[in-house]
């Protein structure tokens, strides 16, 4: 039988054992020692229970403290057994760290050159100007998403949360999520799990993500329900809406919540029965055709009041993209934006063979979208998002040269709560309670401390951005191109994305003029009836 100790263990032996010693070391001097140790832990346990600022020392008292101790000694250990800064897994520990600097507010200054091989296949940088300008204000890197046809539009920051459902995180990261958000004038996709009573306390702008399973707005029987769409999709708090239809991780799977995870208050949000399995389908049941789905982002916008309609997706198949693209021109119907996701995306729990080798990597998917949506004459009225592993100002400056328009980062902010990328999310115990529904662990994050690590990672890193862009000799994200992106394509030679890659012409593919042999037979393969290829 295994026996699995209490994450208190410690600090309940450390207490048994000054109540133990104290009344013996008043008979025995030398048990002073021991004794004051033992209270003197005890003491520590105590504190760590009640301090706000750590999460792990509140969930492991004493115990807890071994992490900083490990951490104060790994730069030795690192050289012998661990493994270098650089090692993504999926995160590297040089990514993790510039986000918990950049949370805490501490310089992000790096001592004696780069740690990365400048001359290695695969090496990128932004090229800098001989004459830089001035650092242009953060506060002015917004973008208004909504075209003609939006009522609303909204103006986003380049630089907001990705889609994590409460459920899948918890109550108190959520409320730190919203209210950091609300705090630094970002905003927060609430992930397919609908709109929680957290995501409302914030009082942080929201994207309302609508994916297959119409949590917060179906009927009974599972299948999208206007009415109850319109009553939270009008709240003022809900700024735009994002139809998924599907996520990098695991693009084309469904999903399932198990009966025992359906509490009251994820049943309320998710407008469910408690206690009974929430699947998630791969598939929508409001549409089955590119033209249908037309119909469906008209709906949403009319329901809604207004606001911006967009869809988020990884892609796969290239023709059903495009016959998405044309039922856009067929039907006058024009989203007003795009969220690409791509496989290096996270999440929760995802079966291995989705994860490692299904759905095309981010960027190839945002070049691609971009492309079709300039060779068809709509680039300037789809606003376009970018998701996958995104941290860094480097990482926003590269998705925004190639064709985004605003950058989406879920893990980064998972990092700012705390998250130590402990890869535990679907086991309930998370150590820093960011991804758990037990209440005990989640009481470890501190809504307001980590709301505003929150706020300061989204300000340092956009603040970051400003300082590239203005070495670059730029005042605004939206003058990055892919002429400022270079890359290291051998020992010898490094190239800028804009030879790297075709870039199509405005109109080029609905006037006959694509001599790109991909784009072309694609486009002509795509339909507006059907998902499926033409004969």
């Amino acid at each position: 039988m295994t026996l699995r100790l209490s994450r208190f263990t410690t600090l309940v032996l450390c207490v048994l054992a000054a109540l133990i010693l104290v009344p013996l070391a008043f008979r025995h001097g030398w048990v002073w020692l021991p004794a004051s140790l033992a209270v003197l832990l005890s003491l520590l346990g105590l504190w760590d229970l009640s301090q706000p600022e750590h999460s792990i020392r509140r969930n492991y008292p004493v115990i807890g403290h071994i992490r900083w101790l490990a951490e104060l000694v790994r730069p030795e250990l690192r050289q012998y057994l661990f493994e270098a800064d650089e090692e993504a897994a999926p995160f590297s520990r040089s990514q993790r760290s510039l986000v918990y600097r950049r949370a805490k507010d501490l310089a992000g200054d790096h001592p004696f050159g780069t740690l990365l091989d400048v001359y290695r296949d695969g090496y990128e940088f932004i090229g800098h100007s001989t004459r830089p300008v001035p650092t242009s204000d953060p506060a002015g890197f917004r973008i208004s998403i909504g075209n003609e046809q939006c009522a609303q539009p909204y103006s986003a920051s380049v630089f907001n949360i990705s889609a994590m459902s409460f459920g899948s995180l918890s109550a108190n990261a959520i409320r730190a999520l919203n209210t950091g958000a609300r705090l630094g004038r970002f905003s927060h996709d609430t992930g397919e799990g609908s709109i929680s009573p957290y995501h409302r306390e914030g009082g942080g702008d929201i994207v309302w993500e609508v994916a297959s399973g119409y949590f917060g707005c179906r009927d009974d029987k599972g299948r999208f329900d206007p009415d109850r769409f319109a009553r939270q999709a009008q709240e003022p708090q809900v700024k735009m809406i994002e139809i998924k239809l599907s996520q990098g991780a695991k693009p084309g799977h469904g999903g399932i919540l198990p009966g025992a995870k359906v509490t009251p208050e994820i049943a309320a949000t998710r407008g469910v029965p408690v206690g009974r399995d929430c699947i998630s389908p791969p598939s929508h049941s409001a549409f089955s055709t590119p033209l249908e789905m037309m119909g469906f982002i008209a709906q949403l916008r009319d329901l809604s009041g207004g606001k911006p309609v967009g869809f988020k997706l990884c892609l796969g198949h290239p023709w059903e993209f495009m016959g998405i693209v044309k039922a856009m021109l067929e039907s006058g119907v024009v989203p007003d934006f795009i969220v690409v996701d791509g496989a290096e995306g996270g999440t929760g729990a995802a079966p291995v063979e989705f994860s490692d080798h299904i759905g095309l990597p981010m960027r190839e998917g945002l070049l691609f979208v971009h492309n079709v949506l300039t060779g068809a004459g709509l680039r300037d009225k789809v606003r376009i998002g970018a998701a996958g592993r995104i941290v860094s100002a480097f990482d926003i400056a590269s998705v925004l040269a190639i064709g985004a328009d605003w950058a989406n980062a879920a893990r980064g902010f998972m990092f700012a709560l705390g998250c130590v990328q402990s890869l535990s999310c679907n086991t309930n115990r998370c150590p820093t309670g960011v991804a758990t529904q037990d209440a005990v662990r989640q009481r470890a994050l501190v809504v307001p401390d980590k709301a505003q690590r929150v706020h300061r990672f989204h300000a340092n890193t956009v603040h970051a951005l400003a300082d590239m862009l203005a070495a670059a000799g730029l005042s605004h994200p939206s003058e990055l191109g892919p002429h400022h992106l270079v890359r290291r394509v051998s020992t010898t030679e490094i190239r800028l994305f804009s030879d790297l890659h075709v870039f199509l012409e405005p109109g080029e593919l609905t006037d006959g003029r694509c001599q790109h042999s991909f784009y072309r037979r694609n486009w002509d393969l795509a339909r507006t009836d059907s998902f499926d290829r033409a004969a």
